[in-house]
C-alpha cells in the first residue's frame, strides 16, 4: 500500500533529504529529534516532530522501542531509518514489521544475510561473484598462521560483523600476525558484540568502486552505474565520484553484472550498494560487502541518472513496482561529491564542535548542497561531524572537477573549522586530476598536509 505518513528515524542532512523526498510524493512526515536537535532543520521542515530522548545517540536515535512507539503514537504507517544508527539492524526492521510499520528499506532477511560478512561472502561465492582469496572464520592465531602461509602476505584481518573500518588490521609480515589477530578480535567484540574474524588477501594498488542497485522485490533488479569511493581517511570516505574514472569497459560491465546477480540471488528489495575492490594492476575486481541502505554518496548517482533514489526507496516500500527498465537508465556527464565535516585538517582533523556563525554555500548550474546547517546552528559533539555534502555535476570529469574547485572556493563557514581547505588541496592535486589514486593515496596525502601545517 502507498505510504501516507513516514517517521524519519534519523537526523542531520539525511533527515532533511528524506523529508524533501516525502514532500515530492505528497507524504506527510514526522521527524524524530533528540534534545540536542529540537531546533533542527529537519524538525522544522517536517509536518510534526517528536523528541525521542536525551542528546546521546544511545539514549535517543539508537533506542528501537522509543522510535517505534513514537512512530505509532503519531499515526505513521512507515519508518525511514536513513543511514547509520539502526538502518542496517535486522532486528529493528523486524520489530517495525511486527508493530505494523513499513520499514523503508530491505527485508530483515536481506539485512541479516548481507550484515554478516562471512555469510555475504558465501552467497557471493555460490553465485559466481568474484572474491579475493581468503578464509572462513579464523578461530586462533595458529589457524591464521596456516591460512597466511597459503594466502601470502600482505593480508587483512576483517570483522565478520564489521563496518566502518573497525576490526580491520593489515598484516605485512609473519611476526605481526599474532598482535594483529588479538587487537582485531578485541575491537570487533567491542564494536559489534561479535569477535569473529576472517582473512583476505590485501591488494596494495586498489580502488574502492561500488554499484548502486534498485530492486522492487517483484522481479526487477536494476543498476544505476558505479561510484568511485577510493579517497578515504581511516576508512571514512571524503570524496566520491560517478562514474569511476578510467575503468576498462569490460571490467565496468562485470561490476554491474555481479551487483545485479548478488541482489537478485537474495530477492533484494529497496536501494542498496554492492561494494568491490578493484585490483588496478590486474584489472580485476572482488566483492567486499553489500550495504543494505541508502549511502551517504547517493547524490552523485542521482546527478548523472536523474533518478531520485530516496523517493524510489519510499515507492518500493509502499508496494510499487519499478516502472524503469535497465535500458531506460541513461548516464549523463560526471558528478563529484565532497563531504564537508566539522573538523580541523591542519590540527590533525580534530573535531570542531561549536556554533556556526556564517554558512554561505555556492549556487549555480550543476551545484547541489545537501545539508541541515544554517547560521546559528550548534554543531554538537554527540554526533557525526558531517555538516553537508557539496555535489557538483559537469559535462565530463574535467568540467565537474573545475566546477567543484570553484564551488569549494565559494563556500564560507565561520565559527567552526571544516575539511574544505583539505578538500581544495586534494582536488587541486595533479594525481587526482589524472586519476592516479588508490585507497591508500588520501591517507598519505592527509599526513603530508598535517605535517606541512605544523611547520
Amino acid at each position: 500500500m502507498a505510504l501516507s505518513r513516514v517517521f524519519v528515524a534519523n537526523r542531520g542532512e539525511i533527515a532533511v533529504r528524506i523529508v524533501r523526498a516525502c514532500r515530492t510524493l505528497g507524504i506527510e512526515t514526522v521527524a524524530a529529534v533528540s534534545e540536542a536537535d529540537r531546533d533542527s532543520m529537519a524538525g522544522r521542515m517536517a509536518d510534526r516532530m517528536v523528541c525521542i530522548g536525551p542528546s546521546r545517540a544511545a539514549d535517543s536515535y539508537l533506542r528501537p522501542e522509543a522510535l517505534i512507539s513514537a512512530a505509532l503514537g503519531t499515526g505513521c504507517d512507515g519508518l525511514h531509518p536513513g543511514y547509520g544508527f539502526l538502518s542496517e539492524n535486522d532486528r529493528f526492521a523486524k520489530s517495525c514489521a511486527d508493530a505494523g510499520l513499513i520499514f523503508v528499506g530491505p527485508s530483515p532477511e536481506n539485512i541479516r544475510l548481507m550484515g554478516n560478512k562471512l555469510e555475504a561472502r558465501r552467497i557471493a561465492s555460490e553465485n559466481g561473484v568474484p572474491l579475493a582469496e581468503g578464509s572462513p572464520r579464523v578461530l586462533s592465531v595458529q589457524a591464521a598462521t596456516e591460512i597466511a602461509s597459503s594466502v601470502g602476505y600482505p593480508l587483512l584481518f576483517k570483522a565478520a560483523a564489521g563496518g566502518g573500518g573497525r576490526g580491520i588490521r593489515i598484516v605485512r609480515k609473519p611476526d605481526e600476525l599474532a598482535a594483529a589477530f588479538g587487537s582485531a578480535t578485541a575491537e570487533a567484540q567491542a564494536a559489534f558484540g561479535d569477535s569473529a574474524l576472517f582473512m583476505e588477501r590485501y591488494i596494495e594498488n586498489a580502488r574502492h568502486v561500488e554499484v548502486q542497485v534498485l530492486a522492487d522485490g517483484q522481479g526487477t533488479v536494476l543498476h544505476l552505474g558505479e561510484r568511485d569511493c577510493s579517497l578515504q581517511r581511516r576508512y571514512q570516505k571524503m570524496v566520491e565520484e560517478a562514474p569511476a574514472f578510467g575503468l576498462p569497459q569490460a571490467l565496468r560491465q562485470g561490476l554491474y553484472d555481479a551487483a545485479v546477480t548478488l541482489a537478485r540471488s537474495i530477492d533484494y528489495r529497496s536501494a542498496g550498494t554492492v561494494e568491490f575492490i578493484v585490483d588496478v594492476d590486474r584489472e580485476s575486481f572482488f566483492f567486499l560487502e553489500m550495504n543494505t541502505r541508502v549511502q551517504v554518496e547517493h547524490p552523485v548517482t542521482e546527478m548523472i541518472t536523474g533518478i531520485d533514489i530516496v523517493a524510489a526507496q519510499i515507492r518500493i516500500a509502499g508496494g510499487e513496482p519499478l516502472a524503469l527498465r535497465q535500458e531506460d537508465i541513461r548516464f549523463d556527464g560526471h558528478a563529484i561529491e565532497c563531504r564537508i565535516n566539522a573538523e580541523a585538517p591542519k590540527r590533525g582533523f580534530q573535531p570542531s564542535p561549536g556554533k556556526v556563525l556564517e554558512w554561505s554555500v555556492p549556487v549555480g548550474p550543476g551545484i547541489r548542497v545537501d545539508t541541515h546547517v544554517e547560521a546559528g546552528w550548534v554543531v554538537s559533539p554527540y554526533y557525526d561531524s558531517l555538516l553537508g555534502k557539496l555535489i557538483v555535476h559537469g559535462r565530463d570529469r574535467a568540467d565537474a572537477l573545475a566546477r567543484t574547485r570553484q564551488a569549494l572556493a565559494e563556500l564560507s563557514v565561520v565559527g567552526v573549522d571544516t575539511t574544505a581547505p583539505f578538500l581544495e588541496h586534494i582536488l587541486s592535486h595533479e594525481d587526482f586530476a589524472s586519476g592516479k589514486i588508490n585507497t591508500r593515496w588520501l591517507e598519505a596525502e592527509a599526513e603530508r598536509f598535517v605535517a606541512a601545517a605544523a611547520q
